[in-house]
Order: structure tokens, then C-alpha cells, then sequence
């Protein structure tokens, strides 16, 4: 593998997954997918509007159509194996993508059923960010998609004292009420201090900040510290300002390398007290301020659009505290493969070591990949993974659209896919991955995903982009 580089300047990017980089019109979005379970379900407005993904982008390709919203009929035929491996054959043999994964599946086929195309799916491979795939799906079946996470303030061990309690929620901002941070709907810290004023009644002099939601190292083993400096990552803290950025708006921006003690500044500037200090809530105490986090479904909607690691480990705590093990690297990491498999996904070759795809040691198969995926954009035979896993679909970029695929899909051979196809993207130094849905000529709703290993990003990025836009031009019957 090697380490991360830096991002070089060019249309490709850098070989690490970054958050959104140019927003486009998504107007689109909710069509190709909107005969599985109509335009509602895959809208989500509130948290489409606070990404802020309707501004038009300038751009020298073609505009993401505006389909009539429509369904896809539930009779379009389904691709048949051969007309697959004949399409596929030239995209999927480019040499860029050295050793290429990948599965293709009937989006409405029941769980289990053979895939329509395959190769190599059961191999592990080093995944880059699709590893959100499996960490927003451990969540969803973990958490109920409208919990909130609380962040809170209890007495401290003196009158004139109180503690700020991390509740894991990397939205919580101080920006004021007006101004929006990347996160949908975040809870302010202006509200919190408002409520603690009122019930304390007197000035408060110290605030004391309670980290002990989380356990363990806050930066994993793999990971490269520079990565906080460059905006990839923040050390893990259940409390934080704005998933730890020194800049609140700019998704991408450096990071806090102390985001607890950045969080209690702000607390104690908001209630007019002069001393922060690292400290422990008693227990039972009573609670003197509470705000909340939005709820955990527009949570993993942002974090797949934006693919924002912090967001991703923050998600896999809460599946560990869900299933009461330890909220630390590894123990998130047990508990997000132990919810997969409990839910019945074939979990073998999987290897995790954090939940956001930036350690260069997870290893993942193309075919639980694809398993998930089809959970949450199938309807009939899987009703109640539907229910939990719908997210997903609806936090996928759109090819040419938004989040991480604002600028993939660009070139002649890839073109066709914008707009219909929506993937979760993966890049780290030596790996490349796509897995997500298109809706082919016929109308037939089709998964896929695909992990390329061994050669650079800049040249294996626009060949699975190819595939996926071949998959979009696909009858593929014959």
C-alpha cells in the first residue's frame, strides 16, 4: 500500500477521499430511483437544503438531465448474465484498474440470489471510503434512524462550576442561529448556554469538559496525523465543535487538533466563564441544559454525500455504545461487522480497523458491499431492511450532480452515467472504489459495486466510472 499523498492540482484530485467539492443542481436525484419507492422517500429536502446542494455549478460538460419524475416499471426487464459480461468485458479488463473486485445485482432480486455479474467478490480488498457503506448500514440497524445525540451540562463540583457532558455528536456548533455550518441542522451552542444561565442563576466561573463517552486513542493506528492538519480527520472526541473544523463552513478545511477544549472555550464564552478544564461529570447528576443532535438518519445522509471520516467514526461509536461494547477503534470496528453479521450478511474476508475507510487496513468484499446495497434500494423482498437501510440510497453523490461525484463522470466514455448513476466513492493511495445504483435503458434498477487495488487513483477513478456508465447504457440482453 504506501502512505496517503497529498492532493495534486487537476480535474482527478487528490488519492484520498475528501469531502464535497463543488455542488450542482440534484433536482434529478430522486427520478432514476423513483418507480422503487417514489420521489418522497428519496427527497429528503431538510437535509438536502441544508447541504446546500441546489446551487447550480458552472461546468464545461453536459447539464444532469431533468427527467419527468416517474416510476421505473416493475416489469423492465433484467439483464441477462452473458449481455453483461459482453458490455463490461472491455471497461471492466482496463489495465488502470490492476486487480479489479466487483458484483452487479438485481436490485429487486431477493437477498442471496446469484449476481448478474461478478468477479473476484469475495476477495478482500482495501476499500477506501465505501467502508461508510457498511458503517452507516451497522447504524441504521443499530440506532432508530431518529435518535439524536445529546450533548448536555450538569453541575460541577462547585457552585460556580458546571460540566459539559459529550454526547458524540460532532454536529454541535457555535455558530449563532442564521448561520449554517456544513451539518444539517446542528445543535448550537448558544441555545445550550441559554438554558444553563437560566437554571444555574448565578455567574458561572469554570467549565469543566467530560470527554469519557468514548474510549481508547483518538486518532487511529493507521491513520497519518497529518490528516487533522489537511482536513481529513479530527482526533476522536465525544465532544467537538463542528466535526472538529477551525472553520465551520468549509467541509473540507483543517481540523482542531484539541476539538474538546475548542468546544469548552466557546461554552465558556457563551455563559461568561474564564476557566476551562478537562473534567468528569458525577453520576446521576441532574441536567441543566440539553441540545441534540439531528436525528441519526440526516447524519448518515450527510456523511455519504460529503464523506466526512469524523461523521463515520462518531456513527460507529454509537453502534458500539448501542450494542454496549467499547466506544473506542477496535471496539467500534467489532461491533459494526457484529451488527452486519447479526442482521444475516455473509461477513467473511471483512477487515476492519475504523469506520470511516481512511485506514489502509480495512479490507472489504465487493459482495457484502453489494448485499447492503441491495437491502436498501430493494422494496418487496425486503420490506424491513428497506425500512432501516433507505438512508443510504437517499446519501448517495449523484454522478455530475453532488457530493464526491460533482466532478467524476466527465469524459466520453463515462458521460452517459451523470445523473443516473448514484455511488459512494473510495480513494486511498493504491485504491480506488465505486458502489452504488443506475438505472439501465430498460428502466431495471441494477447495484453494483467495484474496488480496484494496486494502481494509482488518477488512473483507475475514471475507469470505474466507465463501468458504472456502461452499466447506465446497459439493455444487455443478448
Amino acid at each position: 500500500m504506501g502512505r496517503r499523498h497529498r492532493r495534486p492540482s487537476g480535474p482527478i484530485g487528490g488519492w484520498r477521499e475528501r469531502g464535497t467539492r463543488r455542488v450542482a443542481v440534484i433536482a434529478v436525484v430522486v427520478a432514476v430511483l423513483a418507480g422503487l419507492f417514489g420521489a418522497v422517500a428519496l427527497a429528503s429536502p431538510t437535509t438536502r437544503a441544508q447541504l446546500g446542494l441546489g446551487a447550480p455549478a458552472a461546468s464545461a460538460y453536459p447539464p444532469v438531465p431533468i427527467p419527468e419524475l416517474g416510476p421505473l416499471a416493475p416489469t423492465a426487464p433484467v439483464p441477462t448474465r452473458s449481455g453483461l459480461d459482453k458490455v463490461l468485458a472491455g471497461p471492466a479488463s482496463a489495465p488502470e484498474l490492476g486487480n479489479l473486485s466487483g458484483v452487479v445485482l438485481d436490485s429487486s432480486a431477493p437477498r442471496g440470489s446469484a449476481p448478474l455479474w461478478q468477479r473476484g467478490q469475495n476477495e478482500g480488498m482495501v476499500p477506501g471510503s465505501v467502508t461508510k457503506l457498511l458503517t452507516a448500514a451497522a447504524t441504521l440497524l443499530s440506532l432508530n434512524p431518529t435518535d439524536r445525540l445529546a450533548t448536555t451540562v450538569v453541575p460541577g463540583p462547585t457552585p460556580d462550576s458546571v460540566v459539559l457532558v459529550g454526547g458524540g455528536d460532532p454536529s454541535l456548533t457555535a455558530l449563532p442561529v442564521g448561520k449554517n455550518s456544513v451539518y444539517p441542522e446542528p445543535a448550537r451552542i448558544d441555545d445550550l448556554a441559554e438554558q444553563v444561565k437560566k437554571a444555574v442563576g448565578r455567574p458561572i466561573t469554570t467549565v469543566y469538559t467530560d470527554t469519557s463517552l468514548w474510549t481508547g486513542p483518538e486518532l487511529a493506528r493507521s491513520w497519518d496525523p497529518a490528516d487533522v492538519g489537511t482536513g481529513d480527520v479530527a482526533p476522536m472526541t465525544a465532544l467537538m465543535l463542528d466535526g472538529g473544523r477551525t472553520d465551520p463552513t468549509i467541509q473540507d478545511g483543517p481540523r482542531s487538533d484539541d476539538p474538546a477544549a475548542a468546544a469548552g472555550k466557546a461554552f465558556a464564552d457563551a455563559v461568561g466563564a474564564q476557566n476551562v478544564e478537562p473534567g468528569r461529570a458525577a453520576a446521576n447528576s441532574p441536567t441543566l441544559g440539553s441540545v441534540s443532535s439531528p436525528p441519526i438518519a440526516s447524519l448518515i445522509e450527510y456523511m455519504l454525500t460529503a464523506s466526512d471520516n469524523v461523521t463515520a467514526e462518531a456513527m460507529a461509536r454509537q453502534v458500539a455504545i448501542s450494542r454496549q461494547g467499547d466506544p473506542s477503534f477496535d471496539g467500534a470496528a467489532k461491533e459494526v461487522s457484529a451488527a452486519l453479521s447479526q442482521a444475516g450478511y455473509a461477513t467473511s474476508g471483512l477487515v476492519l480497523n475504523d469506520g470511516s475507510g481512511l485506514s489502509p487496513d480495512n479490507r472489504i468484499t465487493t459482495s457484502l458491499l453489494g448485499s447492503v446495497l441491495a437491502s436498501a434500494s430493494a422494496v418487496s423482498q425486503n420490506p424491513n431492511d428497506v425500512q432501516y437501510l433507505r438512508p443510504i440510497l437517499t446519501g448517495l453523490p449523484v454522478a455530475g450532480g453532488g457530493g464526491t461525484l460533482a466532478d467524476r463522470f466527465t469524459d466520453g466514455r463515462s458521460i452517459a452515467g451523470r445523473g443516473v448513476v448514484r455511488a459512494k466513492t473510495g480513494t486511498l493511495s493504491g485504491a480506488s472504489s465505486l458502489a452504488g445504483v443506475v438505472s439501465d435503458v430498460d428502466g431495471r434498477l441494477l447495484v453494483f459495486a467495484f474496488i480496484s487495488n494496486g494502481t494509482s487513483p488518477a488512473d483507475a477513478r475514471p475507469k470505474l466510472d466507465a463501468i458504472a456508465a456502461a452499466l447506465s447504457r446497459c439493455g444487455c440482453r443478448s
